[in-house]
């Protein structure tokens, strides 16, 4: 008997039934993991490193635009990820497609888009609306350098950073992971090396050049 497993990745528990709803109109025999922020989606993602898609919400709390979809892409190259976002700007549907994403279903569309679009996916087809056009890559050397670096951090320094970009003090990144100081500003060390600034502030910056208000015309 086929089965399929999907990751639903999203913070409103409405949209969550919406997704819901498509995924079992395409696919019989499905099993659903439910998760509504990058640290559960993290932990699924390490636990569920089978699964057939994952529907990834962009604006989800503990992730920063495109930075979970390149982390994720970076952890587990073989999962399929499809970006579901309200974000329907051509501009970040391209970029979404050069970061590793399988395609792209924005939020206003149909249920029955959404199933195409999931039984697309699920087939290994890309999808994404009739009008966006593909012409050329629109992700340029230097944040596709930034997103190499994001994509090699591990997962508790992935945390780290998000941390670090919500401008908490290495005191308080400690007492949110339960870990020493040392052990943060070790991160933080790797952060930086990866990412190949020189600061904190800098690694702020280079990480929040993937958020989707930056990257919109």
């Amino acid at each position: 008997m086929a089965h399929n497993k999907i990751v639903i990745a999203d913070d409103h528990p409405l949209f969550r039934t919406a997704l819901k709803q498509a995924v079992n109109k395409a696919a019989k025999h499905v099993e659903i993991v439910e998760v509504s922020s990058m640290s559960e989606l993290q932990d699924a993602a390490s636990e569920h490193n089978d699964a057939d898609l994952v529907l990834l919400d962009l604006t989800m709390p503990g992730a920063s635009g495109f930075s979970s979809l390149v982390y994720l892409k970076g952890q587990i190259p073989e999962l399929p990820v499809m970006v579901v976002s309200g974000n329907e700007d051509h501009n970040v549907i391209r970029r979404a497609l050069d970061y590793g994403a399988l395609g792209f279903i924005p939020k206003s569309v149909s249920l029955e888009l959404m199933v195409d679009a999931i039984t697309a996916a699920l087939e290994g087809e890309a999808w994404i609306p009739e009008d966006v056009r593909l012409d050329q890559p629109v992700v340029d050397d230097k944040e596709a350098k930034i997103a190499e670096g994001i994509a090699s951090l591990t997962p508790q320094q992935f945390r780290v950073l998000v941390m670090l970009m919500q401008g908490l003090l290495n005191k308080q990144i400690a007492y949110e992971l339960d870990v020493s100081e040392a052990t943060v500003k070790a991160h933080v060390t790797a952060i930086l090396r990866k990412l190949k600034v020189h600061s904190r502030t800098q690694a702020v910056i280079a990480a929040r050049s993937l958020d989707l208000d930056s990257l919109t015309s």
